[in-house]
């Protein structure tokens, strides 16, 4: 009777999708959970973590639609709906915040995809070992220098005092004014990332080329090919997957440019380019005290960035074989 029942519910789709394959793939996770017990014990703490540290605190998103109260707590204070959301589409800066945020987002993406996977294979093409593991070491080193230290080192070269300008005076060339002036804000703060963190970002890379058997080298070696022919044909398409991934990822941040840096790198005569969501965020919600404005606008942010993520995996999924899922 069982199976009648379920043979009925699968001639008729919309019937499979809401019982059937549910059904089906929670007796095969029951029947998995069973055979694998032990490493599904060793999960409970990692999943406890991750419910409590990173999804817990997500209820407190309901502020974004109240007038939020410390003195009347999160569930007691009134509901406006979608009273803050209205204000920061109506208020004067939200254009200006939004263009600063994409311009340097999207500079990031554009020099900060390729060249790591650049550095990468040139890595790749280097054969002493020895030679090969210190210019690796060298370029990430970066990686672990503290961002406010990697903005003083930035101020010390770039400020109208700084290394740079002594340079170009010396040369009898007129200063640059790279922190004052509005317009080389994004040229600092995305090429002192990219200084700090490609390195980094090649290791990715360079342990997915690794996985390439060396007799395909040889072979296409043996038949005459070019080392960029063997770039082009073996190399690449052998990271390619990651490089898919990895550019997902790297999309699915478009607006949340690094509050840190931004901050930091910020002062009044660059703010027209300098101020982007993150620092925006932050001056309404903790200085001023406005958590339910704060709270929307960060609420917007995410979900522009789902919307970005989800966008560009199904763009991923029509054109390659690779995406997130």
């Amino acid at each position: 009777m069982v199976e009648k029942i379920l043979f009925d519910m699968k001639k008729h789709k919309w019937l499979n999708t809401l019982f059937v394959a549910p059904m089906e793939s929670f007796n095969k996770l029951l029947s998995d959970m069973k055979k694998h017990k032990w490493l599904y014990v060793m999960l409970v703490i990692p999943v406890l973590f991750v419910l409590i540290w990173n999804y817990w605190p997500m209820y407190g998103v309901v502020i974004a639609f109240k007038d939020y109260s410390p003195a009347f707590g999160i569930w007691d204070s009134p509901w406006v709906g979608f009273k803050h959301f209205q204000r920061f589409f109506d208020s004067y800066f939200f254009l200006e915040i939004i263009i600063n945020t994409i311009r340097v987002s999207f500079y990031s993406l554009l020099v900060g995809i390729p060249l790591p996977i650049i550095l990468a294979l040139m890595f790749n093409e280097i054969k002493r070992k020895w030679f090969k593991s210190t210019v690796q070491t060298v370029s990430y080193i970066p990686n672990f220098i503290s961002v406010v230290v990697v903005i003083g080192m930035v101020t010390f070269f770039f400020s109208e005092q700084g290394s740079i300008n002594q340079i170009l005076t010396s040369l009898h060339m007129k200063p640059i004014d790279f922190l004052g002036d509005a317009k080389w804000f994004p040229h600092v703060y995305v090429w002192s990332g990219i200084w700090q963190g490609v390195g980094w970002g090649t290791l990715i890379y360079t342990a997915a080329m690794s996985g390439v058997p060396q007799d395909q080298y040889e072979a296409a070696y043996l038949e005459g090919a070019t080392r960029m022919q063997c770039i082009r044909n073996i190399a690449i398409p052998a990271i390619m997957p990651t490089i898919v991934i990895s550019a997902i990822l790297a999309t699915g941040s478009v607006m949340s440019v690094g509050f840190e840096k931004a901050y930091l790198l910020q002062n009044a005569s660059n703010l027209a380019t300098s101020e982007v969501l993150s620092t925006y965020t932050y001056k309404v919600g903790l200085i001023n005290g406005e958590y339910s404005f704060s709270a929307a606008v960060g609420l917007f942010n995410n979900i522009v960035n789902f919307i970005m993520l989800f966008v560009v995996n199904k763009i991923a999924q029509k054109t390659g074989e690779n995406s997130l899922w």
